[in-house]
């Protein structure tokens, strides 16, 4: 719960605020009254009459009543406090900075769960405890260093850990990103960032309220509630980076399936993100870099022109724009030539736009007049600027702040001298502007942020599944375990998902009766073992009826076979679908191109069931292997619309068939006949 108490205290108390600013009750007290707070504030420090100026009382029965308590004493003491504060000074809100609890003892997490129960009791909000506090532009209820400047307009910043968001302040004051809020929510006792979210979501103004928010967040506990408010503040407008810390568990799962091998909790992570439409960062600089992306004007296209009088760093970041496959279209004909015409001799306009080391002022307002107003193929300027010691910065920046303010275009600073040009820098900041100094770590966060999908829609629709037959199988089958082939047949049949023709049994006469119907070649797999091929359990292109007859006997004497399973063999590119469900999240669903692109390579996209056909499309273009579906090099594409159709309806089937644990198609043939299942692996669990 966060009330008003928390966001906007008329009073604060600081239990265990002394004179001492190295101490974080210290601190406590002198970034509130650096930050001007305006409210009522009070000190406890039995050792004190006076802390920085403000009465200190000696113990918390004395203080007056009071809305929001923030405390920096040893963890035990904490208890006693807090039922003080809530039942005789009305407390409503409590930030406990004080650590020692839950995350690192079991005494400390019976002690913390004394705290919850006070707080809730009272009807009180709780941030923490173990946390580094909340700053806002109403107070600076934090004990550490920087703070930075609040504004309606600035990043509300929401983190699992006090000392990265600590690290990630330094990152993003560097580019001259501004906050509207701070949030350390510690052990998330009572709420975390999750919560934090809803408030926001719930409460949004879209008048006053920020419209940025960075996360970064190191456990989901609440996979729903944060896709729920993610996606709806960012369909209010929103623009949310992202970081999950905690990301690489998978090498510790045991997997019977490429599924199993390949999907992992930061897969379910991966989904919910791209689902909520929340762009996911993985380092700091990229998560402060996407934020500042978000500042300026909304890029409305892939195509960049890129401004320097550089040529390396330029061609850095055409580099790393074209891997993250947004473009740096040529500029040529007579509107290039006219351009190159009011430069000075040597500049280059083919984009990148090299004005060369000489150019001047009025030389970079051109350039950008013109791709703002002629260039019609240029949806975004970058504009690489240094001290090359030849001409005048401050002017150079100044036509910088002009354009930014005049063009509909976003363009993006990217001002390297740092130190050479320091006061440059720092005056172009505090206009209200971001700075990229690295182009190449803006062109990759440029790349998240475009390629990220917008939040998928949440209307759940059946596509062709036969739900009532799904739940008639499932609720039919006896045990837990992998599915036999027919059970396999009926749920993808009941899932309206194509397969190849086949037919399974023991009996040598019925199989070469039906490769006969079907025609030759055909496969012959084993039906018993998880692992077919491990055991030389699949023969491929049997052309003859012999042929045929020598693998089935082969292959009936390997272990634990039970039957033999004939299908006509067909020609056609291997793609790869499969789901695993995750606890919390659900049913993560994976596609890709199959054989070494899935077994190798690893590329596969993520998504979280259910999927919509948007969903669908978006995780099969993101694929590195996308080119191939499409068709490349004179070689015919696959059927992307029928590829999309089987996504969304096993993402449907799931939905209603939670006992599905683990589904692997591999493959999954597209032919010219259309795409067919040809090999499928089914584990439920019904318990």
């Amino acid at each position: 719960m966060i009330n008003r108490e928390l966001i906007n205290p008329q009073s604060i108390v600081i239990v265990g605020g002394s004179n001492n600013v190295q101490k974080p009750g210290g601190r406590l007290v002198r970034n509130l009254l650096d930050g001007k707070y305006k409210g009522d504030l009070y000190v406890v420090n039995a050792k004190e009459t006076e802390v920085q100026g403000v009465k200190s009382y000696a113990n918390v029965a004395e203080i007056p009543d009071t809305e929001l308590a923030i405390i920096s004493i040893p963890g035990k003491a904490c208890p006693e406090i807090v039922e003080v504060l809530a039942k005789q000074k009305n407390v409503r809100a409590f930030i406990i900075i004080s650590a020692g609890f839950g995350e690192e003892t079991v005494e400390g997490g019976i002690i913390e769960n004394q705290l919850l129960d006070i707080i809730n009791e009272a009807g009180a909000s709780f941030i923490g405890p173990n946390c580094i506090g909340v700053m806002n532009t109403n107070y600076h209820g934090v004990f550490t260093q920087p703070v930075p400047e609040f504004h309606h307009d600035g990043v509300d910043f929401i983190s699992s850990s006090g000392g990265t968001a600590l690290f990630i302040l330094e990152s993003a004051l560097t580019k001259g990103l501004r906050f509207s809020s701070v949030w350390s929510v510690g052990n998330s006792k009572q709420n975390g960032v999750e919560d934090v979210l809803e408030y926001m979501d719930r409460n949004f103004n879209p008048v006053t309220d920020s419209k940025i928010k960075m996360l970064y967040i190191e456990s989901i506990k609440q996979p729903d509630k944060l896709l729920y408010h993610a996606s709806s503040l960012i369909k209010k407008g929103c623009r949310i980076a992202a970081i999950k810390a905690g990301s690489t568990d998978s090498g510790k799962r045991a997997a019977s399936s490429h599924t199993g091998a390949i999907a992992s909790s930061d897969s379910a992570v991966e989904a919910l993100f791209r689902k909520a439409g929340i762009v996911r960062c993985f380092s700091r600089e990229e998560l402060t870099t996407v934020a500042s992306i978000f500042t300026l004007n909304e890029v409305r296209g892939k195509n960049c022109a890129i401004i320097t009088h550089a040529g390396g760093p330029a061609v850095m970041l055409a580099d790393a724009l074209s891997k993250g496959h947004l473009n740096v279209p040529n500029l040529e004909g007579p509107i290039a030539n006219e351009l190159k015409s009011k430069l000075y001799p040597g500049a280059a306009v083919g984009n990148p736009i090299d004005i060369i080391g000489t150019g001047t002022p009025e030389h970079l307002a051109t350039v950008i007049d013109y791709c703002e107003n002629k260039f019609d193929e240029v949806d975004l300027m970058m504009v690489i600027f240094g001290s090359p010691g030849v001409v005048n910065v401050y002017d150079a920046y100044e036509v910088l702040h002009k354009k930014m303010g005049q063009c509909k275009k976003p363009i993006f600073p990217i001002l390297p001298s740092i130190v050479t040009a320091g006061p440059e820098v720092r005056s172009f900041i505090k206009k209200g502007h971001v700075n990229f100094s690295d182009e190449v770590t803006l062109g990759t966060a440029l790349s998240r942020v475009l390629n990220t999908p917008t939040p998928a829609s949440t209307d759940i629709q059946l596509y062709g599944v036969d739900v009532p037959e799904v739940r008639r199988i499932i609720d039919q089958l006896p045990a837990d375990g992998y599915l036999n082939p027919s059970q396999v047949r009926r749920l993808l049949g009941a899932a309206n998902i194509p397969m190849v023709a086949e037919f399974t049994s023991d009996d040598k006469d019925e199989i070469i009766e039906f490769a006969r119907k079907v025609k030759y070649p055909v496969v012959a797999k084993v039906v018993g073992p998880v692992h077919k091929s491990d055991i030389g359990g699949v023969a491929l292109n049997i052309k003859y009826e012999e042929h045929l007859l020598f693998e089935f006997e082969r292959m009936m004497r390997l272990p634990e076979v039970t039957s033999i399973m004939v299908q006509p063999m067909l020609k056609g590119t291997e793609l790869f679908l499969g789901a695993k469900y995750e606890e919390k999240f659900g049913h993560v669903v994976l596609c890709g191109l199959g054989g070494i692109f899935v077994e190798v390579l690893k590329d596969v996209s993520y998504g979280l069931s259910p999927l919509s056909y948007d969903e669908a499309y978006s995780m099969i273009r993101s694929l590195r292997g996308y080119p191939i579906i499409k068709g490349t090099r004179g070689q015919k594409g696959i059927d992307e619309q029928q590829y999309a159709d089987i996504i969304v309806r096993l993402s449907t089937l799931l939905r209603f068939a939670t006992e599905i644990k683990e589904i692997d198609i591999n493959p999954l043939l597209a032919t010219d006949r259309g795409l067919f299942a040809v090999d499928a692996r089914i584990r439920i669990e019904k318990k």
